[in-house]
């Protein structure tokens, strides 16, 4: 029986050209060995899987093939052969994790005294070196301070900041980098090519994802597909192996969040939970999904920044069109806020149900910029005046209806005979409760005068021009000003709007108009009405209309 032989071993590279993603760390060692300059000890370190002993290895055959020193090794002398095969008696794989201690370190120290029995250079590579101990380190120093002309060291490690500065300092240091997704789907490519497997580009592009940046669990995830659907693997395969399944929840809720429809939310994720979603992974894939949906908002596509396929990319620009970079970056940051809680939560559903409910029900929030431009809009149309009504682009301008059942004669002697003093005082009662139970209401009747109030009819009097009389002659505007009278009068109550000539020292003309307009246009702007919502008691004192 001939023995199975796992894709990250069988597809190992064996010479420089086959080592993917990491191009800076090939060029120099390659200039090296063509130089003749050679360290004594090299660090290697990064995250796993990207090929820190894979390259090891092959700086050992290059210095230790029979045609060499050289930087492309034959891989056909003995030297070559045995190294690939992990027998050469000259190179030494070691585990660091289990060979930390001193005694083991001492053993080495004793053995590297002797000259290579066939080969040029005596080759250590210590894998995982952050886990020997301090004894070990101190007794390990000082070989690599003066070590024999025929040794050369090679650690490797995950964890650079756990190794003792005075080794780091003997070592010349290479930072190995995450590969992209694009090299390691290209990658994959070609091992299944090479071994027959009839897979498409997105699964592979899933596979590639599985491995975040590793080409080793990435080859490690295509053999777990191979074994689950043999030769031909299929989009649903790599979906139930790696749990895609979550992916098509993930956008329902990220549509639903940014529909601000928090049932929808919540159904989905009872979808997600009763299909056997793990909600705490769940939620860090939202957490990701935002994050890159706010990086498309930011960057306008994304780039390679994303590293997920067009179709994907294409989707995160669909949804975040529409949002706001503000609106996305508050989402983000309650996502951000519940991510330790989830973590540690027993119920982690209660808690990304709270989570999304508060996403769904946050406000879009409006950008500086488009906010200071709408500003200075009000701001030149209030310099200019009201001006003449202006229509709508391509439609002739329409003037409103007669309005009926108001007097506005000022020819009506009731209109400009003054009200009773205890009228007056009643009315001024009257302004100051509607302005506690509605300020923009208050705002549009606090100009106006008390006419009379005879046989349930309120009749209010306005000076004439005042731009606030279009506001009374929408149904649902008087109705709101009746029903605060008949809770205040304490019967049912009918409004009547009238104009009024201007009293003693009071303006008229284009400033009172101007003014009017001015006020119309702060009260009635949204900025405004969401600042009176959110700070509650907040009143305005008074808009100031800056002259030319």
């Amino acid at each position: 029986m001939v023995e199975y032989v796992v894709l990250a071993r069988k597809w190992r590279p064996q010479v420089f050209e086959d080592v993917v993603g990491q191009d800076h760390v090939v060029t120099t060692l390659r200039n090296a060995i063509r130089l003749g300059r050679v360290a004594h000890a090299f660090l290697f370190s990064g995250p796993r899987g990207v090929g820190k002993t894979s390259i090891a290895r092959i700086l050992a055959k290059a210095l230790n093939c029979e045609q060499g020193p050289t930087e492309k090794p034959c891989n056909a002398c003995p030297n070559c052969r045995e190294i690939t095969d992990g027998s050469s008696m000259d190179v030494h794989e070691i585990d660091g994790a289990s060979n930390r201690g001193i005694d083991e370190i001492r053993e080495l120290r004793e053995n590297v005294k002797f000259s290579p029995s066939s080969s040029r250079y005596k080759i250590y590579i210590i894998d995982e070196v952050h886990m020997l101990t301090k004894e070990a380190f101190n007794a390990l120093l000082k070989t690599l301070e003066e070590p024999p002309p025929h040794v050369i060291f090679v650690f490797a490690t995950t964890e650079t900041h756990k190794i003792p500065a005075t080794i780091l300092s003997r070592c010349q240091r290479y930072e190995f980098k995450r590969i992209s997704l694009r090299e390691i789907t290209a990658t994959l490519r070609k091992i299944a090519e090479g071994e027959g497997i009839t897979v498409s580009d997105q699964a592979l592009t899933w596979i590639a994802q599985g491995g975040e940046g590793s080409l080793r669990d990435s080859q490690s995830i295509l053999d777990q597909a191979i074994s689950f659907a043999g030769t031909d693997i299929h989009d649903s395969d790599v979906e139930a192996l790696l749990g895609m399944g979550d992916r098509r929840y993930l956008l329902d809720l990220s549509r639903a969040i940014l529909s601000r429809d928090a049932a929808a939310c919540l159904r989905t994720i009872d979808e997600a939970f009763y299909a056997g979603s793990d909600l705490k992974v769940f939620y860090e894939r939202l957490l990701t999904h935002f994050r890159n949906l706010l990086l498309v908002k930011i960057t306008g596509d994304g780039g390679d920044l994303l590293e997920l396929p067009d179709h994907e990319a294409a989707e995160l620009r669909r949804q975040a069109a529409p949002a706001s970079q503000e609106t996305l970056q508050r989402l983000l940051d309650v996502l951000m806020a519940g991510e330790e809680e989830v973590r540690r939560s027993v119920n982690p559903r209660l808690v990304l149900e709270f989570t999304v409910v508060k996403m769904a029900w946050q406000e879009p929030l409006i950008p500086i910029d488009e906010i200071l431009s709408r500003m200075e809009g009000i701001e030149r149309r209030l310099g200019q005046g009201p001006g003449a009504p202006r229509p709508a682009p391509g439609k002739p301008y329409v003037p409103p209806p007669e309005r009926t059942g108001i007097d506005r004669s000022a020819d009506d002697p009731a209109v400009r005979e003054p009200s009773p003093r205890g009228e007056e005082d009643r009315w001024g009662e009257f302004k100051q409760f509607v302005k506690r139970k509605n300020q923009p209401l208050w705002a549009k009747i606090e100009p106006g005068r008390l006419v009379a109030f005879v046989d349930g009819t309120l009749r209010i009097g306005f000076p004439k021009g005042y731009l606030f009389l279009d506001f009374f002659d929408e149904r649902p505007q008087r109705e709101k000003l009746e029903e605060a009278a008949r809770e205040f009068f304490g019967q049912p109550v009918r409004l009547a709007v009238e104009t009024v000539d201007n009293g003693p020292g009071e303006a008229n003309g284009p400033n009172q108009n101007r003014a009017n307009h001015a006020r119309r246009e702060a009260l009635n702007h949204p900025l405004l009405q969401k600042v009176m919502d959110v700070f509650e008691g907040a009143e305005v004192q008074e808009v100031i209309v800056k002259e030319k």
